[in-house]
């Protein structure tokens, strides 16, 4: 791609960026940040890739979690452990039911920043710039901290290595060692109505892996640990170009921020900015699909941004997550498996079963009913099967705190709990226990054979 660089998108119009006052503190902010060290690697990179392509066909399945937007205040070690200490859990349930290799992908180490539908936020008659996630601005309504602040993209970036290198000295240390799943539950798990179906799950695990073992005579090597990739909405395009680098002995431009990046619905117009640099880069990428887009207009959508972004059909490329919302799951997702089909290109399917079905309660508190979230997945299951299509991993926000954002689940939160532990700034999460009731529901549903009807 001879007229792409890393700062093309410049040339495009831009979406759901925050107006930086100061343009030289701005310049002089991305230039100090492109001088750093990546976050991630090339071959971590091209080996998601690869997972991603298994995930298409089938042979594989996509855990996508975290938090709807990071804090730098939450950087610290128990929050960090329990993200992965949940991501872990459940995706030894989904191993344990599908029989399928789980790739784990944490919305975390850069999910800092947030599309605002409305730049300007206003209260009690006094107007200032929206919140647009820590990377950018704060989240106190009061005028200071909410000017846009490009030397804020510098904490995130450095709370991102924090992150990033506590997760991996923890993992090379053994902290998710499947031979001891043990260690790494949550305290409060024990509290949970699915406790002991979690136990009896960790425990059929830990027999097959000793009988494995006996059996050979030798340990197990290759599950003696697991890799985490990370992920975060592609949102602030200048923190985004700054760590899009050209690497030695590999083709082409990685955006070298996080493994997985994503484009929002919001952001993903055609001929706009944030799929002008996204068809540069050579990380697996994946859209946002809601029901903005019209299934009649589906297919006209989806050839020319397939052309763009996913041309040579690259196993693992491309991914569509569909967010629909359960009421409009049946009436939109069907146009979207058929359109993609219709390209000739292989892209992997994601749930997320989270966005698409938000609510405000009276008293205008955001949450999500639990039923309503496994609905949506139940219906897109079905769908993928009858469409002859493969559903190959699920996308959520969540946590492993105890906060009470979610209606619902085996505990049967109501509107009146919510008040309980309500932490999250911008949308509601699943808290421990119900993302792994949820787990163990979808297992279930996905290890069903379809109906012969």
């Amino acid at each position: 791609m001879s007229d792409w660089t890393s700062e093309s998108w410049k040339s495009k119009p831009v979406r759901h960026q925050p107006e930086y006052p100061d343009a030289k503190a701005l310049a002089e902010a991305t230039e100090e940040l492109a001088s750093f060290p990546p976050l991630v690697t090339s071959w971590e990179i091209e080996v998601l890739k690869q997972q991603l392509g298994e995930a298409a066909t089938g042979h594989r399945f996509l855990l996508q979690g975290g938090d709807c937007a990071e804090s730098f205040a939450e950087c610290t070690s128990s929050v960090i452990i329990n993200k992965l200490k949940i991501l872990l859990q459940m995706s030894l349930v989904l191993v344990h039911g599908t029989h399928r290799r789980v790739i784990r992908v944490g919305r975390f180490a850069g999910q800092y920043a947030k599309p605002r539908s409305d730049p300007m936020e206003t209260r009690d008659g006094v107007s200032m710039p929206s919140y647009y996630g820590d990377i950018v601005n704060r989240p106190a309504f009061e005028s200071k901290g909410r000017m846009p602040d490009p030397w804020r993209m510098l904490r995130g970036y450095e709370r991102s290595a924090l992150t990033l290198n506590f997760i991996r000295s923890l993992i090379d240390g053994g902290f998710a060692d499947l031979h001891h799943p043990e260690y790494w539950e949550l305290n409060f798990v024990e509290h949970s109505p699915k406790a002991a179906e979690f136990h009896a799950i960790v425990e059929s695990i830990g027999e097959s892996l000793r009988f494995m073992e006996t059996l050979s005579g030798i340990s197990v090597a290759d599950i003696s640990r697991v890799d985490f990739y990370t992920s975060h909405e592609g949102l602030l395009l200048p923190y985004e170009a700054a760590l899009t680098r050209e690497v030695p002995r590999r083709k082409g431009w990685y955006n070298l921020s996080t493994h997985f990046p994503w484009i929002g619905m919001r952001t993903a117009g055609l001929d706009d900015a944030h799929v002008e640099f996204f068809r540069g880069i050579r990380n697996p990428i994946a859209i946002k699909m809601g029901p903005s887009l019209k299934p009649r207009d589906m297919q006209p959508f989806l050839n020319k941004l397939i052309d763009t972004l996913h041309p040579d059909d690259e196993p693992g490329r491309l991914t569509f997550i569909h967010r629909y919302g359960a009421e409009r799951v049946a009436e939109y997702l069907p146009a979207l498996i058929e359109g993609a089909k219709a390209t000739g290109r292989t892209v992997l399917f994601v749930c997320d079963p989270m966005h698409g079905n938000t609510r405000k309660t009276e008293a205008g508190i955001k949450t999500r009913r639990f039923d309503d979230i496994l609905m949506e997945l139940e219906q897109a299951i079905e769908i993928h099967q009858a469409c002859g299509s493969n559903l190959g991993g699920v996308h959520f926000e969540l946590t492993g705190e105890n906060v009470t954002e979610c209606t619902g689940g085996a505990r049967g939160l109501t509107d009146d709990d919510l008040k309980d532990g309500y932490r999250s700034l911008v949308d509601p999460r699943l808290n421990y226990e119900q993302a792994l009731e949820m787990a163990m529901l979808i297992a279930r549903r996905l290890s069903a054979k379809p109906s012969s009807d």
